[in-house]
């Protein structure tokens, strides 16, 4: 059986990892190198670092910023933010990064997913989706959240999966810094209609949330990030928990 993941996330605004609850009011969390040092050394499965100002800001990630993440770790490194061609995972990629996440630019540009895929192969290609429930419909959004779209979720994945991508990170907007928990309905639903893996993502609180999305949500991975850079949840004590629940993970 295939060990469940514990995926710490790195969000990056001006170089400093950042932090807040529904997409805004960010707050100081931490230097991302020494986060990310921390994390690979108390047995984090991956890290994400998600560059979250650079599409709106119309810039690319910090390249140099993943070097030096990437010279700090041995765990699998995912970047997101800002990509939007074949040459800047190419970029990412020479720098250390190990896959890549698109969002904007894939809802933008879907060939972009197939494009990336034909290049680099599928396992380093994550898409992923922030969605929020809009008169009970899981609604797609763009540019960290702040531009609604027409896409549904449900759909959107299908067509994610068939163009190429290895994986999707799931984020619910409405569960996002709130720690009550994952969007486990909906994920469980995408679980069910898709053969990738799925990353769940929004409303960690609890070690109960974790046992929670990966048996009732039917999660691959579970991504957090201010349960574990404010220290309210340490990753060794998590994985014992899950284990003790019957939920397998690398200890």
């Amino acid at each position: 059986m295939l060990t469940k993941r514990i995926i710490p996330c790195l969000d990056i605004k001006n170089g400093r990892t950042v932090k807040g609850v529904n997409f805004v009011d960010l707050r100081d969390a931490g230097d991302p190198v020494e986060l990310a040092a921390k994390y690979a050394e108390t047995g984090a499965d991956e890290l994400v670092f998600l560059d979250i100002s650079a599409t709106e800001e119309h810039r690319k990630t910090l390249a140099d910023l993943v070097l030096r993440v990437a010279e700090k770790i041995n765990i699998p490194f995912t970047v997101g933010g800002g990509i939007s061609s074949v040459e800047d995972v190419d970029i990412l990629l020479q720098n250390g990064a190990d896959k890549v996440s698109i969002n904007s630019s894939a809802v933008k540009n879907p060939q972009l997913i197939n494009d990336l895929a034909a290049k680099f192969g599928s396992q380093c290609v994550v898409v992923a989706i922030d969605a929020k429930q809009i008169e009970g419909k899981w609604t797609v959004h763009l540019v960290g959240g702040k531009v609604p779209t027409e896409l549904d979720l449900f759909e959107w994945a299908m067509e994610v999966e068939q163009r190429g991508a290895g994986e999707i990170l799931f984020t619910s907007m409405d569960h996002d810094g709130t720690k009550n928990g994952f969007a486990d309905e909906a994920l469980a639903k995408l679980s069910g209609m898709l053969n990738i893996p799925i990353i769940a993502s929004g409303g960690a609180g609890t070690m109960q949330h974790f046992t929670d999305t990966f048996k009732n949500g039917k999660s691959d991975a579970a991504l957090a990030a201010s349960v574990f850079h404010f220290h309210e949840t340490d990753i060794p004590e998590l994985k014992h928990e899950l284990k003790k629940q019957n939920i397998p993970v690398r200890i």
